[in-house]
């Protein structure tokens, strides 16, 4: 046996040198254009016996050799089943992202892939230059790329259809598995220094849920279901010629969970937030500048829009009742004064642009959200449909919200004894979610969720007692009012008739020639 595979290897070897020889004699006796011309045909004869197509992607592309999007897009999708089919992997950490190692194949490996029965093959491979180029960009000397390799009869497939579902697929698991980060904007004189940003961020981890949110079930509902079809709305929003972005307007009193739903939005579409300060905002150019700073599936906030600038209808009326008082013009000095002390010049013109106008198309897949605690002060044509398309109420704490904190503050999953007393009490007094939430959070170890609902009760009636006592001293100050009005109409009468009486006496006295 031993001599059998000797006897092997001496023939290999034997026709190894061989082939050597003739290709030694090939290149040094055949000129160069019959060397092409073999080429030529050996390849058209090795393309009839292998009948498979290769596809490339380079992991740097370009001048400065910056990593290919492509790439990291295409790995990521194979990432998702290099763990279940590949025996040699290749861990990598992944910056902003909820699964920080990633497992991918390592060099040399294949990963056979089905789409629409059709077969696939992807191969990761790395090349070593032996010489480097001078550049002013130095590259490694290694250089990565994956392959696709399939057979060319699919080739119609495999180039439209399936390169763009890897695509697809790759950046949505991009998305699922980043980490959300919430920005906020930079002064606009601070844009001009060395590595300025408009945006500063952090990592928004705020774990607030529509489960959670202590809201009526049926309108919590309605608000999902408009987000979920915003979010599958990129053809009906092209086919209507319309932007894809979305107006929420939420409004409400003080502590009824407004920034607790934006942080639920975000959390339920998965996209980033930017915390616009409009009071940093220099003028309207540095608004639009901040507007093509934002991503895609990102939602823009401006709290409190009303306390932000002078946006309000009020503006004009204050501005009108200044002229009055200068004789129908403007006071030059004070309106001097005014440009001086105005950080900000964004004008609701400009805001208005910010929202639907041209620019704000620079962008797909964005919610704008709006906050106040007084929407009556908001001028119509920021709020109109349109512009906040969906206009959502944050009222007070009801029964149906109130379950939902009670199940998330005292894990009651189940109707108790006092629930009646509570839902009696809410639908006689308002008090606001947080109020209600702050009454429900145990205050030591030694309290039980007992003792939290009697806590929630008591404040209850005191907050209903509250309200009467301002209700009656209300009513009081009304009577006393509407008393003061009638006393000064019978003042006025019995003056009126004194005025009428003298003013016949008069009459009489000129008629009969009497004077004083």
């Amino acid at each position: 046996m031993a001599m059998g595979i000797g006897e092997l290897w001496s023939q290999m070897g034997s026709i190894m040198a061989s082939i050597m020889f003739v290709y030694a004699m090939y290149d040094r006796f055949f000129p160069p254009h019959i060397r092409r011309y073999a080429l030529k045909y050996t390849t058209k004869f090795t393309n009839l016996m292998y009948p498979y197509i290769q596809i490339t992607f380079h992991e740097l592309s370009g001048e400065r050799l910056k990593r290919n999007e492509t790439y990291k897009v295409i790995q990521t999708y194979l990432s998702a089943n290099s763990s279940q089919r590949v025996r040699k992997l290749k861990a990598e950490v992944v910056k902003d992202s909820q699964t920080p190692l990633v497992l991918t194949m390592d060099d040399n490996q294949e990963i056979v892939d089905e789409f629409n029965g059709v077969k696939v093959w992807w191969s990761a491979n790395h090349i070593t230059s032996q010489s480097q180029p001078f550049s002013y960009y130095p590259a490694s000397n290694e250089k990565r790329f994956l392959t696709l390799t399939f057979h060319k009869r699919h080739r119609d497939l495999i180039t439209t259809s399936y390169i763009q579902h890897v695509l697809e697929q790759g950046k949505a698991i991009t998305l699922k598995n980043r980490q959300l980060k919430i920005y906020t904007n930079n002064p606009s004189n601070n844009w001009g220094g060395y590595r300025s940003t408009k945006w500063s961020h952090t990592t928004f981890e705020h774990p607030a849920r529509f489960e959670t949110l202590a809201m009526e079930p049926e309108k919590k509902e309605e608000i999902i279901n408009d987000l979920v079809k915003f979010k599958n709305g990129k053809e009906y929003y092209a086919k209507v010629g319309k932007a894809w972005k979305r107006g929420y307007l939420l409004f409400g009193p003080p502590g009824t969970g407004k920034s607790t739903m934006i942080s639920a939005i975000a959390n339920f579409m998965n996209y980033d937030v930017y915390d616009l300060e409009l009071t940093t905002v220099k003028d309207n150019n540095d608004l639009k500048r901040l507007l093509i700073e934002t991503s895609s599936k990102s939602i823009i906030v401006i709290e409190d829009i009303d306390c932000s600038l002078e946006l309000t209808g009020q503006r004009k009326k204050k501005t009108e009742k200044d002229n009055d008082e200068n004789g129908g013009k403007p006071d030059p000095i004070k309106e001097a004064d005014k440009e001086d002390k105005k950080e900000s010049k964004v004008t609701l013109s400009g805001l208005l642009n910010f929202i639907d106008g041209i620019w704000s198309a620079c962008g797909a897949e964005r919610i704008i959200i709006f906050t106040t605690n007084f929407v009556d002060k908001l001028d119509p044509a920021l709020i109109r449909r349109g512009r906040m398309d969906n206009h959502i109420e944050m009222s007070y704490c009801g029964y149906q919200a109130f379950k939902i904190l009670a199940r998330n503050y005292l894990d009651i999953e189940y109707h108790h004894d006092l629930f009646p007393i509570i839902e009696k009490l809410l639908g006689e007094t308002n008090m606001t979610p947080a109020d209600v939430a702050e009454n429900l959070m145990p205050n030591s170890i030694t309290e039980d969720f007992e003792t939290c609902l009697k806590n929630l009760i008591h404040s209850l009636e005191i907050a209903k007692k509250a309200a009467m006592d301002e209700e009656e001293k209300k009513k009081a100050e009304d009577e006393e009012a509407q008393l003061k009005v009638e006393k000064d109409k019978q003042e006025l009468t019995q003056e009126e008739v004194k005025v009428k009486a003298d003013g016949i006496l008069e009459k009489k006295v000129k008629e009969n020639g009497v004077t004083n």
